[in-house]
């Protein structure tokens, strides 16, 4: 069996899309950005959005963003805590770090594999300032729970939703949320533009201001009436180079945002087959003797399977991680598993954890995850049964 963690989701349509740049001659952010992020904002039922390099970017630039707001309630200064949960990817932390903010790690639930919502509880205090949500492997947060734990504070909710376009949570798609929330379109992900990513908000203070970073810090970007600058010149000359805001230069291309518009076309559908493929892996392994899978918040988009074995599993991890690999099924940890082990938190970061990471620990060591893809895959989910079996 050969059973990918993730295969192509292009056809004509995207390589069409790509000539289409080739013919403009036009290749730096353009027309195509601008047409795609009106697509993806409308798609999501947000008011803005701000296509970037990657979703890492994105993540970056969310928390960047956070730093230059006027509103003293929300703008994130050098030593503010921010509470994460303790499985995640790396550049859901890195940004934090790299602005001096203060990381409160807290556990996850062994079920939904998101926040543990009482860990979560117990971490919120007075010097909390914002709760950074992660929806892991395409599965949204109680979002009604969250909220209800901030209601009446100042603190800001913020979402990465790299792993999880498409999820749902009461009919409300994942990443509109918080304040912020980031996408992802890599290769592996629910659509792919090469590389790319998003941030949707709808907040506009916070849209200018991202429109600013993404691009250098420059006010080129702005509109002539903004909330960065107030009221730019009507000379574009003296515009050209007028630089407000430290920034960087996370603008995509124009064939990643020529893709994306036609994967976005495929996205319904391609959300429809992962689901399909989720309700018969669980029909096969909810029950499983050994084996743990994610519980489902809302709607999931099913970014991937995990598989956490029990601890009366007849087997190992890594006799697991063989199996599968000796069988042609390609597999990875969950996401970084408990991301405290790494020697980046421990050497560079000003964190603490709230609680015990028992759950997090566990699912480090005893944790994988198989790919999910936008056709049916029902027949490898089958072999994979098979191979599991007693």
């Amino acid at each position: 069996m050969d059973f990918k963690l993730a295969s192509s989701t292009w056809g004509n349509e995207e390589l069409n899309a790509i000539q289409r740049v080739i013919d403009s001659n036009i290749y730096s952010m353009d027309k195509e950005v601008h047409n795609y992020e009106l697509n993806f904002a409308d798609f999501f039922n947000s008011k803005h959005c701000v296509m970037v390099n990657s979703g890492s970017s994105a993540n970056l630039l969310m928390i960047a963003a956070m730093c230059f707001t006027k509103d003293d309630t929300r703008r994130l200064s050098r030593g503010d805590e921010v509470i994460v949960p303790a499985v995640s990817w790396s550049t859901t932390y890195f940004p934090l770090q790299q602005y001096g903010l203060k990381l409160v790690f807290v556990d996850i639930d062994s079920d939904t594999l998101n926040f543990n919502l009482d860990a979560l509880d117990r971490a919120i205090t007075d010097k909390t300032k914002a709760i950074l949500a992660v929806n892991l492997l395409g599965n949204p947060n109680d979002f009604d729970a969250i909220n209800s734990l901030i209601k009446g504070r100042d603190i800001t909710l913020l979402e990465d939703n790299c792993e999880s376009m498409g999820a749902q949570f009461k009919g409300r798609f994942a990443g509109t949320f918080g304040l912020m929330g980031t996408f992802s379109s890599f290769f592996s992900h629910h659509i792919a533009t090469m590389e790319g990513g998003c941030i949707l908000t709808d907040d506009e203070e916070i849209y200018h201001i991202l429109l600013s970073l993404r691009a250098h810090g420059w006010t080129r970007n702005l509109p002539k009436k903004n909330h960065v600058t107030g009221v730019k010149s009507d000379d574009p000359f003296e515009e050209s180079f007028n630089f407000v805001l430290p920034g960087y230069n996370l603008r995509p291309l124009e064939m990643s945002a020529a893709i994306g518009t036609e994967q976005l076309k495929k996205l319904p559908g391609f959300i429809s087959n992962r689901r399909d493929n989720a309700e018969y892996f669980q029909e096969l392994f909810s029950d499983h003797p050994f084996i743990l899978i994610q519980k489902e918040i809302g709607l999931s988009s099913w970014f991937g399977f995990s598989l956490i074995l029990k601890e009366n599993a007849p087997l190992s991890r890594k006799s697991l991680v063989e199996r599968l690999t000796n069988n042609g099924v390609e597999c990875r940890p969950i996401v970084t598993g408990n991301f405290l082990k790494n020697k980046a938190v421990l050497e560079y970061f000003d964190y603490e954890v709230c609680g015990t990471l028992t759950n997090a620990e566990y699912l480090d060591q005893q944790g994988l995850f198989v790919g999910n893809h936008q056709i049916d895959i029902r027949n490898n989910i089958k072999f994979l049964s098979e191979l599991l079996e007693v």
